[in-house]
């Protein structure tokens, strides 16, 4: 991980809480490149090699579930720190998306997004 979290990649199909996310980090001084979906997410994970991913996992085309087993099966990119942002919040989900590699998990509906992004900067 690196010890210093400049590039972020948000996956997100919400758009309103995209581009909420995305005002938080670009004040925060983070350069953010976002996606709608998990296909348009991986390319850009791809091709930006962020130092952090933020993911959704309940998304149109590819879900995060699908995103987290792509990203541990790359050499690449299996070491990118990934925050899971999302609504599916029951304890067999988070164990999911934790046992595919995902770093936190923070639930939608309680989540403040200035302590996402005092988390990030804790990173």
């Amino acid at each position: 991980m690196s010890t210093k979290i400049k590039k972020i990649v948000v996956i997100e199909d919400d758009e309103i809480l995209l581009k909420a996310i995305n005002i938080e980090l670009l004040s925060s001084g983070f350069k953010v490149f976002s996606a709608t979906n998990g296909e348009a997410g991986l390319k850009l994970i791809k091709s930006n090699k962020p130092d952090l991913i933020i993911l959704d996992l309940v998304m149109p085309k590819m879900d995060g579930f699908e995103v987290l087993k792509l990203l541990q099966n790359d050499k690449e990119l299996d070491k990118i720190p990934v925050i899971v942002l999302s609504n599916l919040s029951q304890k067999d989900e988070v164990d999911k998306a934790m046992a595919l590699g995902a770093n936190d998990f923070f639930e939608k509906a309680t989540t403040n997004l200035g302590n996402l992004s005092d988390k990030i900067k804790q990173l």
